[in-house]
C-alpha cells in the first residue's frame, strides 16, 4: 500500500521540484554547450533541469533570460560586448557584468576557448582570385556572398564589417548557417560567414580569410545567466562552475564534428565530454549518416507529439470560441462585416516570425503561450469566414418560415441556421486545425517544443534525416486531423445539409 502510494505520489514530487531552464541558439556549438551544462546541474540533484533548445537568435536569448523565461544560456563576451550592449570593444569580465547588471544579468564561468566569426571561401577559388585577407575583397564585385540571418544584422556583423572594410559587394543574402556549408561547396555562392571551432571548413577545404583591420573582437565562451541564479541554485551553480576552463578549442571543434559529421545526437556528445570522452586529438568518423526510421521512431517522439497536439488543440478550441461569435455577429451585423473579415484577414498575413516576436515583447516571455496565441489569431480567417458565408447561405424562404413557426432570434439561430451552416463552420474549422498543425512547427524557434524541435536542430546540422523525422510527423498529424474532422461531418452534420453543401 505504502509502494503504491508513493508511485502515485512521484508525478506531483515531480512537478514541486524547481526547475532550471537553460537556453541555446540555432547551431550547433550552442545545443552542445546548453546539453553539456544541463546534464552538469541535472547531476547536482537540486532541480529538474529543461533544455530549451534552438530558441533563435541573439536578441530572442537576451530577451528570454532578462523575463526569467530562462535562467542561463551560452553566451560570447564579443557578443555580449558590441551586439548586446552596444560597446565598441570587448572590456573585462568585471566591467561587463557591471555593464548587465541594470538587466539582471551576469557573465561567468569562462568555458576556456574563443569562438570568433570569420569569412571563408573555397581553397581553390580564393587561391584562383588571390585572394587570403577580408581586405582583398575590397576590389570585388562579382562575389556572391551567403550570410546568417543574424550575422547580417548585427552590430558586430556585416553592415559594421562592409563598412570598415569598405567592401562594394552587393549579391549579398541571408542562408541558415547550416546550410552554409553545401552552398559553398556545390558553387553556389563564393563567400560564407564561419564560427573559428567550425568542424566544417576542413572537410569542405575552406580558406578562413585572415581579419588583417582585426575587425571581429574576442568572442570568449561564457555562460550568460540571470543574476539570482547563484543564490536561488547554489548547487546548480558550483555544477556550472565546475566547467570553467575545461574546454578547450580542439575539444569544442572535436564535439563539433561529432553533430556535424558523424550525426551523434546533442545528448550523447555532452555525456562523452562529461565521461571525459572529448581530448581534442581525434575527430568522430566523417560523413556518417543518421538513419532516418530510428530517429523518426527516437525517445522523444511521444513528448514531441504531446506538445505539438497541446499546440493545436488549445489554440484551435480558442479560435473555435472567438471566430464562430465573430462569424455570427459579421452576419447579422451588415456594418461590422468588412471590419471584422478585414481584421482577421490582416492577422493571416503578419509573417509567422514576425507576430512571435511581437507577442514574446508584448506577454515578456517565451514558450508555450506565445506560441498558443499566434495559432490562435491564425485560426479565426477561416473559421470567421466559413461561419458568416455558411449563415449567409440560409434561404430568406427558411429564415422567414421559422419566423411564422414563432421562432425568431436566438431560438431560430440555434435551431435553424446554424445546423444549416454547419458544414460550412466545421470546414472552416477543418481548415484552420490542418494550418495549425503546420504552422505549429515554428513554436521550437521559441521553446514551445512540438515538431520543429526536431526540424530546427536538423537545420542546424543540416541533417536531412533530423529534418524529415519531424516533418513527417507534423504532415501525418495534418492528415489524422483531416481524416478525423471529415469523420466528425459524415457523425454530426444532417444530410440534407451536406447534401445542399454539395450542390
Amino acid at each position: 500500500m505504502l509502494r503504491l502510494l508513493v508511485l502515485l505520489l512521484l508525478p506531483a514530487l515531480s512537478l514541486a521540484q524547481p526547475v532550471v531552464n537553460i537556453g541555446s541558439k540555432r547551431f550547433t556549438e550552442s545545443y552542445i554547450l546548453a546539453e553539456i551544462a544541463a546534464r552538469a546541474m541535472t547531476a547536482a540533484g537540486e532541480a529538474q533541469v529543461v533544455h530549451r533548445q534552438g530558441l533563435g537568435n541573439t536578441a530572442i536569448l537576451f530577451a528570454a533570460a532578462k523575463s526569467g523565461a530562462i535562467h542561463a544560456y551560452p553566451e560570447y563576451t564579443g557578443t555580449i560586448a558590441l551586439e548586446l550592449l552596444g560597446l565598441k570593444s570587448v572590456p573585462a569580465l568585471q566591467e561587463l557584468n557591471r555593464l548587465l547588471a541594470p538587466h539582471g544579468l551576469a557573465a561567468g564561468v569562462p568555458l576556456g576557448f574563443s569562438n570568433t566569426y570569420a569569412l571563408a571561401m573555397l581553397e581553390s577559388r580564393a587561391e584562383a582570385l588571390g585572394i587570403s585577407r577580408i581586405s582583398d575583397l575590397t576590389g570585388q564585385r562579382g562575389l556572391k556572398l551567403a550570410l546568417s540571418q543574424e550575422f547580417l544584422n548585427r552590430r558586430d556583423g556585416w553592415p559594421s564589417l562592409r563598412q570598415a572594410y569598405r567592401l562594394q559587394l552587393t549579391e549579398v543574402r541571408g542562408l541558415d548557417h547550416g546550410l552554409a556549408y553545401e552552398a559553398i561547396a556545390g558553387g553556389r555562392v563564393d563567400v560564407i560567414d564561419v564560427y573559428a571551432t567550425d568542424a566544417k571548413i576542413p572537410r569542405y577545404r575552406l580558406r578562413v580569410l585572415q581579419d588583417d583591420r582585426r575587425f571581429f573582437p574576442s568572442y570568449e565562451a561564457v555562460i550568460l545567466y540571470r543574476s539570482e541564479f547563484p543564490q536561488k541554485f547554489p548547487r546548480s551553480w558550483n555544477a556550472l562552475q565546475g566547467l570553467a576552463g575545461g574546454i578547450g578549442v580542439a575539444q569544442m571543434i572535436d564535439m563539433n564534428a561529432a553533430a556535424e559529421l558523424s550525426a551523434v545526437p546533442f545528448p550523447t556528445i555532452a555525456e562523452r565530454f562529461l565521461a571525459g570522452r572529448y581530448t581534442g586529438e581525434t575527430q568522430e568518423a566523417e560523413g556518417i549518416s543518421r538513419r532516418f526510421l530510428p530517429t523518426l521512431f527516437g525517445p522523444d517522439l511521444w513528448r514531441l507529439t504531446l506538445e505539438h497536439l497541446v499546440l493545436v488543440l488549445a489554440s484551435l478550441a480558442m479560435g473555435i470560441a472567438a471566430g464562430v461569435p465573430l462569424g455570427i455577429c459579421a452576419d447579422r451585423l451588415p456594418r461590422a462585416r468588412s471590419s471584422i473579415l478585414a481584421a482577421t484577414g490582416v492577422l493571416q498575413t503578419v509573417p509567422a516570425l514576425a507576430l512571435l516576436a511581437f507577442l514574446i515583447a508584448a506577454l515578456d516571455r517565451i514558450g508555450t503561450m506565445p506560441a498558443i496565441i499566434a495559432l490562435f489569431l491564425y485560426s479565426l480567417l477561416p473559421i470567421v469566414r466559413n461561419t458568416e458565408a455558411g449563415l449567409a447561405g440560409v434561404s430568406r424562404t427558411l429564415k422567414d418560415s421559422a419566423t411564422a413557426l414563432g421562432l425568431a432570434g436566438w431560438p431560430r439561430l440555434r435551431l435553424i441556421e446554424l445546423p444549416l451552416a454547419a458544414r460550412s463552420i466545421l470546414a472552416g474549422i477543418k481548415t484552420s486545425a490542418v494550418i495549425n498543425v503546420g504552422t505549429a512547427t515554428i513554436a521550437a524557434f521559441i521553446g514551445a517544443g512540438g515538431y520543429g524541435e526536431r526540424i530546427v536542430a536538423g537545420l542546424a546540422v543540416n541533417d536531412h534525416a533530423l529534418l524529415l523525422a519531424g516533418a513527417v510527423p507534423a504532415a501525418a498529424m495534418a492528415i489524422a486531423v483531416q481524416w478525423a474532422f471529415d469523420a466528425l461531418d459524415r457523425a454530426f452534420v444532417p444530410p440534407g445539409s451536406r447534401e445542399s453543401g454539395a450542390r
